[in-house]
């Protein structure tokens, strides 16, 4: 069974130069209970599809066409009222700064009472009570007393647990938490990790966690998918694409994280960066930065096809292409390498112009 499922979803923004495509038919789906990791650079789309999921894109985004379909029921196209009850009822947020998400001029038990009442027929006694427990399940002490303080008399830590109650107040079946650990020094992020993998459980939620950070995803996930330049490049069963990446973008990714076990000197780096929106090479939009490029890729927009245990989106996994081109486009891209330049999209058009 299936809890969520993304089909083929574009969001664009529209502009005064024209649209500028910011997820380009991305597809995935969710099981009740699972915990799928998006994870990707800055800018590939991570958090602009959980604001689609969530029914909170910032105008003048828009979802230009797929389908966001949750227990079944399309989604995507509801308006704002009809979203509401959606929103919190079934699909919870974490996001990166609980100061956002906190109301600093009322206490955490008024803003979670609150929420308990708008989606769950109870009394205010009774809404109080399950505030007082959901702020011991997420590990707050004295939730008696401390159920009474306002946000900024809570440590950062301690805030991003009431969000999290907060977020599972109302019992959602789904929860979308965008980089809830960023702002969290090392040791309180690893207590939030495994508080947030111990709630769901309990409450048997499913969770899109969007994070940049391959340790939290290794640490949490069942699933992961990768994104670059607002497109999936691979996804698969976490173990899977951590030690056996099927795409070169996702290589590149692992083999940048320091290993502690290998002697070498230097990080690998991935060369280049992402392009802009109005500068996505045609083809794939990872071939200006891919050292296995070869004709096709310069082409031709690869879909996620089997590659092993996980999919990717590359055209290394098409049995039936010969790949040609790859030795000369490789042997080209390694010299430029050892020439000191760096792979780069081609400059586009300035969306803006200040002079004087």
């Amino acid at each position: 069974m299936t809890l969520l499922q993304v089909k083929n979803l574009v969001v664009e923004f529209p502009h005064r130069r024209g649209t500028l495509r910011a997820l380009d038919g991305i597809s995935f789906d969710i099981a009740p209970g699972e915990i799928l990791g998006v994870v990707g650079e800055s800018g590939a789309g991570k958090s602009l599809t959980g604001a689609a999921i969530i029914g909170l894109l910032e105008p003048p985004g828009r979802v230009a066409s797929g389908e966001i379909l949750l227990e079944g029921q399309r989604i995507d196209n509801l308006g704002f009222d009809a979203m509401r009850p959606i929103r919190g009822r079934k699909i919870g947020a974490i996001f990166q700064d609980p100061l956002t998400s906190l109301n600093p001029l009322y206490t955490v038990g008024r803003q979670l009472v609150e929420t308990i009442r708008t989606h769950l027929p109870v009394t205010e006694a009774e809404a109080r009570r399950r505030a007082i427990g959901l702020l011991q399940d997420t590990g707050i002490p004295a939730a008696e007393q401390r159920i009474d303080h306002f946000p900024h008399q809570f440590s950062g830590g301690m805030r991003q647990r009431v969000v999290i109650a907060l977020a599972l107040a109302a019992e959602p079946k789904l929860i979308v938490a965008d980089e809830p650990t960023t702002a969290l020094d090392v040791s309180i992020q690893a207590q939030i990790i495994q508080l947030l993998k111990r709630i769901c459980k309990e409450h048997g939620a499913a969770v899109m966690l969007i994070t940049h950070d391959m340790g939290v995803i290794a640490e949490t996930c069942d699933r992961v998918a990768v994104m670059y330049a607002g497109r999936i490049a691979e996804i698969g069963p976490v173990h899977e694409v951590i030690h056996q990446p099927a795409h070169p973008y996702t290589s590149g990714l692992m083999a940048s994280i320091p290993d502690m076990a290998s002697d070498r000197e230097r990080l690998n780096q991935i060369d280049g960066a992402m392009p802009r929106l109005n500068a996505i090479p045609e083809g794939c939009a990872y071939n200006p930065r891919c050292p296995r490029t070869f004709a096709r890729c310069l082409t031709e927009r690869p879909e996620l096809m089997h590659a092993g245990a996980t999919r990717a989106a590359c055209w290394l996994h098409d049995a039936t292409d010969p790949h040609k081109g790859q030795a000369e486009l490789a042997a080209r891209h390694h010299d430029a390498q050892l020439a000191g330049e760096r792979a780069v999209p081609d400059a586009a058009a300035p969306l803006a112009e200040v002079s004087r």
